[in-house]
């Protein structure tokens, strides 16, 4: 320990300057660190500053940074996170061989490839339980039967093979998932390499067992019976729900199973009529933290916030701020789980018929990890896939049941095992908002976004109107209020709307418990308690509110200063689109049509644009001059 004194004398008196001897130390520790086999494997070195506490993977600029700006860690003379000793307590040794970025195994892997790499991750390291006179820390339950399970399935298939049971049967998995192969082709092809191969010990013998064994990881999939109307799930829960045992809807009597007449079906099991899926979030959190590559980075957002004006991460906004203000137990361990939700529609296959099908997966990814992870496929979880045909609408609420129910659980806490720190801690997390496009925001917050008060921020203060002809609720003109009291544009009465100029200020910002007691004060109810939609008094006049949306269940989620966020990206395309299709003046596509000349003598001062009826009774549409003649629009396009 004498000759590493420096360590802890940091800077002369006065604490201002850091001592030479300190920086050459530190550049020495970082020399040693980057030379061993640990710090290569782990992409960085364990910073062992008095904030990270070999709990964050830093680049060794970084690294130096922390140690000159903050000191190291209490009594960390032995470096026996940089490789310098060997453990010598309790030690489980898996014997892992495989090398899943080899021979393009990750890429042949597909989806599962990135969880084949987090088991490398957890399993080729060297789980070490120090004791060293303290009580030893070693997995939870549910870790330790998970690392014996790794340790059992994940041997080589033979001596010098690059390749487990495991791996196998993921890659089997993976060639059905992305080339859509049937099981009967897989089923071939085990059969296959069980006949080509002299050791079959280890070999998956059909795609049965693959599936079971991969099964094993924990990551399963919940097959949930629901009402072919969308009514209700048959569904049990430790939150009150049990309707699990049902056999029709509560709500329209729908059927459950199927009905088959024929006593050739009496003792088949019984098929639903409708069923969802909903892949469980709370294990593939945990398994965040069972990856030496992630369970570093899950404190990224803690040891990263920035001050400056630029937003790098979500950690950087306000929002963040006050949940973490409102909330300083949660705040409290970095290790909390911030989450984000996402969900809309699409079409899974090529409709050859005219009847289309909507299909809603419900996404939920962590905030936790540093930009350049935490919005990329791999940490995307895919937690619900709301059958079709057609849009849930409000009975979203329906299927996102299991999903909220699960957010409960995670507030509470779930025992998880960190590999990173070697213990096991109470892993909570938190629904921070959603991110939709502007029907979908409709369809979770509970506020329609159909008809004069669609807009949420304005509400019941908007001015919009309906268009005489055209029939459409229209905002023009809503903007005006939102400028400075003295702007010039206000005093405008023919440049905006016809005879109109603007005293009013913006529409009250209302909190998010203002409105909570709205929605509380108007007594609506949750879409899964009533089974269908219903419509409030005032509907469409003084409010636009459908249901009290299954968020509002959430304990916090009245503390939330953002809950539901715009989707930029689909609001930018339906824009672009319609302006391209007016300036391009594409017939039907256009929003310059008959109709909305009729209405614009009524709103505006357009002489130059209104309809002129000819001397032979006809009419005249004159070509506006935002819009481009063929000859021009053909240069557009060919240029």
């Amino acid at each position: 320990m004498s000759h590493r004194s420096w360590m802890y004398d940091r800077k002369y008196p006065g604490g201002r300057i850091v001592k030479a001897r300190f920086k050459d130390g530190v550049e020495e520790f970082v020399t040693y660190a980057m030379s061993q086999d640990i710090v290569k494997s782990e992409g960085g070195i364990r910073c062992p500053c008095i904030k990270c506490m070999c709990g964050s993977i830093e680049s060794a600029e970084n690294v130096k940074a922390h140690l000159e700006k903050v000191g190291f860690m209490n009594d960390y003379y032995v470096w026996k996170h940089h490789g310098e000793r060997e453990p010598t307590n309790i030690n489980i040794e898996f014997d892992v061989n495989t090398d899943v970025s080899s021979s393009g195994a990750q890429a042949e892997c597909g989806k599962f490839g990135r969880m084949q790499e987090m088991v490398g991750d957890a399993l080729g390291v060297n789980m070490s339980y120090e004791g060293g006179g303290q009580e030893e820390i070693i997995p939870n339950n549910k870790a330790l039967k998970f690392y014996a399970m790794m340790e059992e399935v994940n041997k080589p298939l033979y001596e010098g093979a690059s390749d487990s049971k495991l791996s196998m049967c993921v890659r089997l998995l993976a060639a059905k998932s992305n080339w859509n192969v049937p099981e009967d082709c897989l089923e071939f092809f085990s059969k296959m390499m069980l006949d080509a191969t002299p050791v079959k010990d280890n070999m998956p013998t059909s795609y049965y067992d693959a599936s079971r064994l991969v099964s094993k990881l924990g990551l399963q999939v919940k097959k949930i019976d629901c009402c072919v109307n969308g009514c209700m799930l048959f569904y049990d829960n430790e939150f009150g729900t049990n309707d699990g045992a049902l056999e029709e809807c509560k709500f329209c009597n729908a059927p459950r199973y199927q009905v088959r007449n024929s006593d050739i079906h009496r003792k088949q099991k019984k098929v639903s009529v409708k069923s969802m899926f909903y892949l469980p979030i709370i294990p593939r959190l945990q398994r965040l933290f069972a990856s030496m590559k992630t369970a570093s980075q899950m404190t990224w957002h803690y040891y990263n916030k920035t001050n400056s004006n630029v937003m790098r991460h979500p950690c950087d906004g306000f929002a963040w701020e006050h949940f973490d203000t409102m909330h300083p137990d949660f705040a409290q361990d970095p290790r909390n789980v911030r989450l984000g939700l996402c969900s809309d529609g699409f079409t899974p296959y090529i409709q050859a018929s005219a009847t289309p099908y909507s299909c809603w997966p419900v996404i939920v990814t962590p905030y936790n990890l540093p930009p350049d992870m935490c919005m990329t496929k791999p940490y995307m979880f895919l937690s619900c896939i709301i059958p079709g045909p057609s849009n849930p609408t409000d009975g979203i609420d329906v299927y996102l049941q299991p999903l909220i129910d699960d957010l409960k659980r995670l507030w509470i806490g779930e025992l998880t095992y960190d590999i990173a720190r070697k213990e096991n801690f109470t892993m909570r997390a938190a629904l921070m908002w959603t991110i939709n496009d502007f029907p979908a925001y409709g369809m979770l917050s509970g506020w329609s976004t159909h008809g004069k008060l669609a807009c949420p921020h304005c509400m019941e203060h908007t001015k919009s109107f309906n268009l005489k002809n055209g029939g459409k609720a229209s905002w023009f003109d809503c903007h005006r209020r939102f400028l400075p009291a003295n702007h010039q544009f206000r005093k405008k009465k023919n440049l905006f709307k016809l005879d109109t100029t603007e005293t009013d200020g913006p529409p009250p910002k209302i909190t998010s418990y203002d409105v909570f007691h709205k929605v509380s004060g108007l007594g609506l109810l949750k879409f899964p308690d009533v089974g269908h939609r219903i419509r409030c008094d005032g509907y469409g006049e003084e409010h636009n509110w459908t249901k009290r949306s299954i968020f509002w269940d959430l304990p916090y989620w009245k503390d939330n200063l953002l809950r539901h966020n715009l989707d930029v990206m689909h609001i930018e395309k339906n824009f672009c689109d319609n302006i391209l299709h007016t300036v391009m003046d594409v017939s039907g596509k256009t929003k310059d049509n008959e109709k909305a000349r009729w209405d614009l003598p009524l709103y505006c001062k357009r002489p130059e644009m209104k309809i002129q009826r000819l001397p032979n009774g006809k009419y005249l549409k004159p070509k506006a001059v935002f819009s481009l003649t063929s000859d021009e629009a053909k240069s557009v396009v060919d240029g």
